[in-house]
């Protein structure tokens, strides 16, 4: 069989660029005010939310990593999938509406205004930022890795074409722009998957439906310690989905807390869907790219199986698709990200918060994790990603979940469970990515999977200490759960209420 057309990918992913630019100048046109820049002036509905916080959440690790781990690792790695689906229904009935009415703009809004403590909000900050650069760095290495496999160029232009036009887009048009963009390519991804897979299917049937062996697993450290390394997967992504940063950030663009709720079901829907196909390619893969899974680029399974299964015309045309689908899951997955930090850095680390410090915060939002992916050997993406769900889950959850539902909390508690919890892992991640502690053994697994305890850790630590401390609780504590808790109406009611007398 010929070998993918260069021109033909070249192609696909310069007009996905194209279009990523004059949607976003559409989103551009009508950003006017600070607040469409952070959250769209809080008015997007519940069907285009859904499908905007899908298309930023299906990333490098959804659109390439599932299929790489289901083709190394067999279907213990569906996992994956899962988890990253049922996230959204811990989200849906512990945060998503209280998280609306609390008003804020970014988490750290969120913790100063449930705590009134400065302390809290840098922490928090410091946390979004490390967390949305860990995420980003995969993005930005799956671009590379796209660009290399399916037309020849340098690893690194597809990480300096991500960046760019990332930052052109966010900087351009903010939460009003990105949001346009996202819903676009959601439906370009699911597209992008979809279609080459039916044909996929049928090479397959055709070829006299081979099986595949999907009980072979390799005995990479995953066989080390599978068990504890399932548990860790499902904990961090059932429960590391509700503090993503750039997730999080889209639940604040809708007009109330009902339509919260309305938006988390639909993107349940929606990213259930894209997720039936990602194991298609994996097992797929098993037959026609078995080499994959002994060089370390399993995650280019997705891109080269329509030149081995089907070439000619036929299969360059499906591998441009899926280069274009790929391109668009780093574009809209960092365009979602590189909001959240730069919204977070404009607010707490610059001197000013208007539009024009906001689009400087842009640029030092993509800056880091660019030098980062540029610096730092290749670790698959689904890895990578999972690693940021843990740091997601050991802090965020923690104070998320008790801000919302235990008056209780002081903020000595959750300066502690932070520390301990989101720090832990945070530091756990940094050292296994760094490769200070290999496989085999418990050590590896305990850093690579922190999850298991690091979320407990959190938790523990959070209560244990606001139980320590009643005396810091903060004044406001009953103010700001009836807000979270209270219909808008109703909420908004109570204070005017209380003025008149």
């Amino acid at each position: 069989m010929s070998a993918p057309d260069h021109t033909a990918s070249w192609v696909a992913v310069a007009l996905v660029v194209l279009a990523t630019v004059l949607v976003g100048g559409f989103g551009l046109r009508i950003s006017r005010t600070t607040s469409d820049f952070y959250v769209a002036s809080r008015t997007v509905r519940p069907r285009l939310n859904a499908a905007a916080i899908s298309g930023e959440y299906l990333s490098a690790a959804s659109f390439l990593g599932v299929a790489g781990l289901v083709l190394v690792h067999g279907p213990d790695m569906l996992w994956y999938p899962v988890g990253y689906t049922a996230g959204y229904l811990v989200l849906l009935v512990f945060v998503a509406a209280p998280l609306r009415r609390s008003g804020a703009y970014t988490l750290p809004d969120f913790a100063e205004g449930r705590l009134e403590s400065r302390q809290v909000r840098r922490l928090v900050s410091a946390l979004v930022v490390g967390a949305g650069w860990l995420y980003l760095v995969p993005q930005l290495q799956g671009a590379g890795l796209t660009l290399k496999i399916l037309t020849g160029a340098p690893g690194w232009l597809g990480d300096v074409l991500v960046a760019t036009v990332v930052t052109a887009a966010v900087a351009a048009g903010g939460m009003r722009s990105i949001t346009f963009v996202q819903v676009f390519q959601y439906w370009l991804k699911l597209t992008a998957l979809l279609v080459p897979a039916l044909f996929l299917v049928l090479a397959w049937q055709g070829d006299g439906r081979p099986r595949v062996g999907l009980d072979e697993q390799l005995a990479v450290f995953r066989a080390d310690h599978p068990l504890y390394a399932t548990y860790g997967l499902i904990v961090a992504t059932f429960l590391g989905t509700m503090g993503l940063p750039h997730v999080v950030v889209r639940f604040y663009t809708s007009p109330n807390g009902r339509d919260a709720r309305r938006t988390t079901v639909a993107v349940l829907a929606l990213v259930g869907l894209f997720y039936l196909l990602p194991p298609v390619y994996g097992a797929l893969g098993r037959l026609y790219t078995p080499e994959l899974r002994y060089g370390g680029d399993a995650d280019a399974a997705v891109l080269l199986l329509p030149a081995r299964m089907i070439g000619g015309v036929g299969g360059d045309f499906l591998g441009a698709l899926l280069a274009g689908g790929a391109f668009a899951a780093f574009l809209s997955t960092a365009s979602g990200l590189t909001m959240a930090v730069a919204g977070v850095i404009t607010q707490d680390v610059l001197p000013s918060r208007g539009v024009r410090h906001f689009r400087l915060a842009t640029v030092l939002a993509i800056a880091v994790p660019l030098l980062i992916s540029l610096l730092v050997s290749r670790v698959p993406v689904a890895d990578a990603v999972g690693m940021a769900f843990a740091v997601s889950a050991s802090s965020f959850c923690p104070l998320l979940v008790l801000g919302i539902w235990w008056r209780r909390l002081t903020p000595p508690g959750a300066v502690a469970g932070l520390l301990l919890g989101g720090g832990s892992a945070l530091l756990a991640v940094a050292i296994t990515v760094s490769g200070a502690v290999r496989p085999p053994g418990w050590p590896h697994a305990l850093l690579a999977w922190p999850a298991v305890w690091s979320v407990p850790v959190g938790f523990l630590a959070m209560i244990l200490v606001s139980l320590a401390t009643p005396g810091r609780i903060p004044a406001g504590t009953n103010a700001a759960m009836t807000r979270f808790h209270l219909p808008e109406a109703l909420s908004s009611a109570r204070p005017a209420a209380g003025r008149e007398r």
